[in-house]
């Protein structure tokens, strides 16, 4: 006789319960990157199945810090999952806002935390939860998203996160109506994510993110960007690999063109999304974007911006308007040229995370930013002005007409600075310039 386990008690026991005492974390000396949290004995993405031993799964959890929280818990902890308390909703499920008690566990601080609920009927299922679970709680670092616990009971899936009260960078962005982000915090995200990637890209098992776009880059109050959403998150290749090979996934206007082609995966189809990325840091415009309102060629992204990012009045033309002209310049081209091969289509010209990040660690210095924004005022025909009367100009009906435009002396030389385009790199030469860990002339 077959004895057939209900759903119930075999997701019940979906992983023991780990300890929940509090690891202490390494000291880490100043700009220091923490280390992999039990690199040695992490369990890797292909030992996730059905057919694994889940008390193997809760025993190599164990020192990971996760809490398990019960559906009771997390109701008691979002008032109901109300609607008061909704944040947002992605591919995964609802988000929800709640407050955990210092009373709830012990050793457990009091904080407010995101709440992530799985849909059942959504395009993800319990192998992304489980993925999640899977690599964040193995993984820590200052631009990853902290995974405080999670609900395995019955046939709910629930994940519980420290709060970002910023929201994502999606957000920030293109929300309507909103105070534009200013320069200097677009590159401070830039960097805080490529931080995100390099640790994942230098792990002694490396990881491959897969799902690098500005939904899934999340903002502290200090708008500090860190990583969110392993679901699709895979571990690199081991030993002669060159690749990972599986099927495609991922988010259109993101993905890198070889592994839409072939399905083969690498860093470098990371290091392709954070190009993208950086592009819509630059212009303000999503990877894809409406059909109503741009044309077939603008509608990707890359496609679109990459001919615009070589030369200075080229990319002033695709800049995000709403900056209104106030941003470095030189640290604009510097950023568009490191969009520029970081969008190659071939995959070993791209750099590697570490040297994006040495490209743009200078550039949170750069403080050549326009003092104001010129306003032109026109001279009223009561007012004389107090400037020397403009030279007149007569047409060829005789009709003079009167050159009333002036200029701000900051908004002239800022014109002929713009005169001066850097000079134009070749791919190779770029490359070479991140290697050697210097920055091209502008």
């Amino acid at each position: 006789m077959t004895i057939k386990k209900s759903s119930k008690s075999s997701w019940r026991n979906c992983f023991m319960k780990p300890k929940t005492h509090e690891v202490n974390e390494p000291v880490l000396e100043k700009n220091q990157e923490p280390a992999l949290k039990s690199s040695v004995n992490r369990i890797s993405y292909t030992d996730i199945s059905s057919s694994m031993i889940l008390e193997d799964l809760s025993n190599s959890l164990a020192g990971s810090n996760l809490y398990v929280f019960t559906l009771a818990e997390l109701k008691v902890i979002t008032q109901s999952f109300s609607s008061s308390n909704f944040l947002g909703e992605g591919g995964f499920g609802q988000v929800h806002k709640g407050f955990i008690d210092d009373k709830l566990r012990p050793g457990l601080k009091a904080q407010p935390v995101a709440v992530k609920i799985l849909n059942s009927e959504g395009g993800q299922g319990h192998r992304e939860w489980l993925t999640e679970v899977v690599f964040l709680g193995q993984l820590r670092h200052p631009n990853l998203v902290k995974l405080i616990g999670y609900c395995c009971e019955d046939e709910h899936r629930l994940l519980v996160y420290e709060y970002m009260p910023r929201g994502s960078l999606e957000n920030q962005l293109f929300r309507r109506f909103s105070v534009s982000l200013p320069w200097s915090t677009r590159v401070k995200i830039a960097l805080g994510a490529a931080k995100g990637l390099a640790f994942l890209h230098e792990a002694k098992n490396p990881v491959i993110y897969r799902d690098f776009k500005a939904s899934n880059i999340l903002l502290d109050s200090d708008y500090t960007a860190k990583l969110s959403d392993f679901g699709l998150a895979k571990d690199g290749p081991e030993g002669d690999d060159t690749h990972v090979s599986t099927r495609v996934m991922g988010t259109h206007g993101y993905a890198a063109p070889e592994y839409l082609m072939t399905g083969h995966l690498t860093s470098a189809s990371d290091v392709y999304s954070f190009g993208v990325v950086l592009l819509e840091l630059l212009t303000g415009r999503k990877s894809v974007m409406d059909k109503t309102s741009r044309s077939n060629r603008e509608q990707n992204l890359a496609d679109w911006a990459r001919p615009q990012l070589k030369g200075c009045r080229k990319l002033s033309r695709i800049m995000d308007s709403r900056l209104e002209g106030q941003y470095s310049e030189t640290g604009a081209v510097k950023v568009a040229e490191l969009a520029y091969i970081c969008l190659s289509h071939r995959p070993k010209a791209r750099p590697t995370m570490r040297m994006v990040i040495d490209a743009l660690e200078p550039l949170t210095k750069y403080n050549d930013m326009p003092v104001g924004t010129f306003v032109y005022v026109a001279p009223t025909e009561n007012k004389v002005s107090p400037l020397p009367s403009p030279k007149n100009e007569e047409n060829k009906d005789g009709i003079k007409h009167i050159n009333t435009h002036h200029h701000h002396p900051h908004q002239h030389d800022r014109k002929h600075r713009r005169t001066r385009s850097p000079a134009v790199h070749s791919e190779t030469e770029l490359q070479r310039d991140l290697s050697s860990g210097t920055n091209s002339p502008v």
